[in-house]
């Protein structure tokens, strides 16, 4: 029997190094689709994944709608319809509006197996006092999401940009952070990553899909913030 001091005793195996929480996978060469991309934040989010240089693909109900949109974006993004999206892509951003979220989602079941999904949905309602944050039943809508498709991999980001400033050809940089929930370290890191792409922007991980209603329903503050001082406000996390 050997002591703990006895030089001849074997090396305790060496501790790995943690995990650099910034070494991001490489995403460039991923294809991007992005369902609701007719839409005023669909079409921002498209047209800034483009110019990063990103394959970027937006999809709508009709098709034709969808190319018009792709062609006046420029910078190679196509246009199909819904399903042709999901299906040729390796990442769907779902940028539809709430009072559709479930139903489209449903119809793409199929298409959407086996991919990584990224929910940025806020569930708000609107009355004569401002916008408020809805609850869906699930808890958010990524929740709700993850409940409709059991064959994807559900994440939720990209829910407080500006599509003013999203679609504003002038601003070479977003000044904002991103907060990206999900289950699986490696999804989340992914939409980080993709995130990243855009100047100005970076993913934060934020929590798991749990965690996501506060999340989505900060927008409803936003707007009021930016409602008070004519802006166009985001968000930064600070000392990380």
């Amino acid at each position: 029997m050997t002591s703990s001091s006895d030089p001849t005793a074997p090396a305790a195996p060496a501790k790995a190094a943690a995990k650099d929480p910034w070494d991001l996978p490489d995403v460039s060469g991923l294809v991007v689709g992005v369902l609701g991309g007719t839409g005023d934040q669909g079409r921002g989010l498209a047209f800034r994944l483009a110019k990063a240089g990103q394959r970027v693909i937006i999809g709508s109900r009709a098709a034709d709608r969808a190319r018009e949109a792709a062609a006046a974006l420029g910078h190679g993004v196509e246009g199909a319809d819904n399903a042709e999206c999901a299906r040729r892509s390796d990442i769907v951003i779902v940028a539809v509006p709430w009072d559709g979220h479930a139903k489209t989602l449903e119809s793409l079941r199929e298409e959407l197996t086996g991919k990584l999904v990224v929910d940025c949905v806020n569930p708000l309602g609107f009355d004569k006092r401002g916008a408020y944050a809805l609850k869906p039943e699930e808890g958010s809508a990524a929740e709700q999401a993850a409940a409709l498709l059991p064959g994807s991999r559900v994440t939720a980001a990209f829910h407080h940009l500006s599509a003013v400033l999203l679609q504003d050809t002038s601003l070479e940089e977003i000044d904002t952070d991103v907060m990206v929930l999900g289950e699986e370290r490696a999804d989340v890191e992914i939409v980080q990553a993709l995130a990243g792409r855009i100047a100005g922007m970076r993913g934060v991980f934020a929590g798991r899909l749990r965690n996501a209603h506060q999340v989505e329903s900060l927008v409803a503050n936003l707007i009021s913030v930016n409602r008070r001082y004519k802006a166009h406000a985001g968000l930064r996390v600070t000392d990380v």
